[in-house]
């Protein structure tokens, strides 16, 4: 085959290549409610425990949560980051805290292969989201 006809092939399986395939967004976490439970002792507050999914490759947006967040990694691995402090990559058995003034920057499975899962208790004003995404 000529050099010429070989590079107009392999142009054209390029661009057969589904569109998009290389710019795909990733996968989005998945939030389970385990409970929540109003404090009497604190008016106006409850804490409400959710575990996060996070698929291979899962990327949080930047968000806040205004409230104490204690994490506490289940399985995997993943990376989290407030603003102003350093990343830090979790494995289970580890934990992490953000308070409620605190921006959540870098929130992510350190995998591109392999699932993660953690736990997160919030403690929070009652009847208010726990998930602000920030614009």
């Amino acid at each position: 085959m000529s050099s010429l006809k070989q590079a107009a092939l392999t142009l054209f399986m390029i661009a057969s290549l589904p569109l998009g395939a290389a710019h795909a967004a990733p996968p989005e976490a998945i939030v389970k409610q385990v409970m929540s439970r109003p404090l009497d002792d604190y008016p106006g507050k409850e804490a409400l425990m959710i575990t996060v999914d996070y698929p291979p490759g899962a990327v949080d947006p930047v968000h806040r949560h205004n409230a104490h967040s204690f994490v506490y990694v289940l399985e995997g691995s993943i990376v989290m980051q407030v603003q102003g402090g350093a990343a830090v990559t979790l494995k289970p058995g580890q934990s992490f805290y953000e308070g409620p003034n605190d921006l959540h920057t870098v929130g992510r499975n350190a995998s591109q292969t392999e699932p993660a899962k953690f736990l997160v208790v919030l403690l929070k004003e009652r009847n208010m989201p726990f998930f602000i995404p920030e614009h």
